[in-house]
């Protein structure tokens, strides 16, 4: 095995390649994920006897007891139990096949006590879902056992053959293994040729039954993602949760910033004018000049005051950005930077404000980066449209190095984009150049 160096396609940092001297289809039948699967589908027959048996046998009971009272505890019962068995193939697929799939949907109960969670038990859609998994299962395990099991073992004695076939003439009484008889006619393998094509040909099934093997446990894989796992629904309604919480934990710290920078800032500041005018008001009539050196000196504070309330309204929303789009706003926020800028803006319509906004800000910190960290002597931003999405492309010719996954701002920029359905993908490679390319969800400005 060889070892190359090369690098990630995502972030440009260097990864390690492994690379096997031995082809993939020579070194498949004894690598250990194909042991592995192989054992999955052993285990798979016995286990799905026991799924399919359970289910059978309890719907059943349920079904034959509706006419009393106990039909509906039993339904729930032998629901319950195939939740608990869907977690054990759960994790049996995670332990062989490498399989990550999330669990489903916990049960939701309005109220505690027995009813209330036999209620929650046969309203669930992951109970029925594992019930019909516990049903369908058996009839494929038995097929893909079947095919596994006789591939493989054909396979190795086919191919072991030259070593063991001494034993049909010294045990058997044959001359070799028998390939067709009858009442007059009788073929054996018996001579060198017809021993090495056998065994050519068990290397044949040697070499394939670990891809069938594979292909044999995709459909396993299928069947517990979509039958074992959580729906797309639940999915999408824990992802915007997640979102939800970082959206409300994003609202609060730019509040507390506001808040930091109104205190220390311009407030302070005007408090300290209005000391400065008090004590001016005093002096007017005993030191003329004193008074009005020192209200020139608050006229100076005034200017710095007013300076930083626009640069906090700027940092809220900028009143450009509201007025003449993301082109002039943008435009505005690249003559700040330390490094010339070169803006292009290519859209058709302006986006929804909410959209134009987290775009506006997640430039401006991009282009903050830049000027604090790149070392660069050039920097470009774009933006254009593509169907349904808006694209921001932020490039410099720095010294690179950028990574999301270090807890930077960029970590931060990801989650505010994540939170709206956005995507941010940082391509730095150290030395540079750094692209950053972040991809928003296009919503047209409401009229």
């Amino acid at each position: 095995m060889a070892t190359d160096y090369g690098y990630d396609s995502g972030l440009g940092f260097p990864e390690t390649v492994r690379r096997h001297r031995v082809p993939a289809g020579l070194r498949a039948p004894f690598e250990g994920r194909t042991w592995r699967e192989f054992g999955y589908v052993l285990l798979s027959l016995p286990i799905s006897i026991v799924m399919f048996a359970y289910a059978v046998t309890m719907i059943s009971l349920g079904a034959g007891l509706l006419v009393t009272f106990l039909g509906i505890p039993v339904f729930a019962a032998g629901l319950a139990g195939c939740r608990g068995l869907g977690a054990l193939e759960r994790a049996r697929a995670r332990g062989l096949l490498g399989l990550e799939v999330g669990d489903p949907e916990p049960l939701r109960m309005r109220k505690s006590g027995f009813m209330a969670w036999m209620g929650a038990v046969l309203k669930s859609g992951t109970s029925w879902r594992t019930l019909l998994y516990s049903v369908l299962h058996l009839p494929w395990a038995t097929f893909s056992f079947v095919v596994a099991v006789n591939f493989w073992v054909y396979g190795w004695a086919l191919l072991t053959y030259p070593l063991w076939f001494w034993v049909f003439p010294a045990y058997v009484g044959q001359d070799g293994l028998q390939l067709y008889g009858d009442q007059t006619h009788h073929i054996y393998l018996d001579n060198p040729f017809e021993i090495g094509v056998t065994a050519l040909v068990g290397l044949l099934f040697t070499l394939a039954t670990p891809w069938i093997v594979r292909a044999l446990t995709m459909v396993d894989r299928v069947m517990v993602h979509a039958l074992l796992g959580p729906t797309r629904l639940t999915a999408r309604v824990v992802e915007l949760e997640s979102d939800r919480g970082v959206v409300v934990d994003t609202a609060a710290a730019d509040l507390r910033r506001i808040e930091r920078d109104l205190h220390d800032g311009a407030q302070a500041r005007l408090v300290a004018l209005a000391m400065d005018l008090g004590l001016a008001k005093e002096k007017l009539t005993e030191d003329p000049a004193a008074a009005a050196r020192m209200v020139d000196e608050a006229h100076g504070e005034v200017k710095t005051a007013l300076q930083e309330l626009r640069d906090l309204a700027r940092g809220i929303h900028p009143a450009v950005l509201t007025d003449r789009g993301l082109d002039a706003a943008l435009s505005a926020v690249a003559s700040r930077c330390t490094v010339p800028v070169q803006v292009e803006v290519d859209l058709p319509a302006r986006p929804a404000p909410a959209i134009e906004g987290i775009a506006y800000f997640t430039v401006s910190e991009l282009l903050q980066n830049i000027s604090k960290h790149s070392r660069a002597t050039f920097a470009a931003v774009d933006v254009w449209r593509v169907e349904n999405r808006l694209l921001l492309q932020v490039v410099d010719n720095g010294v690179g190095g950028a990574d999301v996954s270090s807890g930077s701002g960029l970590a931060g920029l990801a989650e505010r984009l994540d939170a709206v359905d956005g995507i941010l993908v940082v391509d730095s490679p150290v030395g540079g150049p750094t692209r950053v390319t972040a991809e928003l969800p296009w919503r047209g400005e409401r009229v």
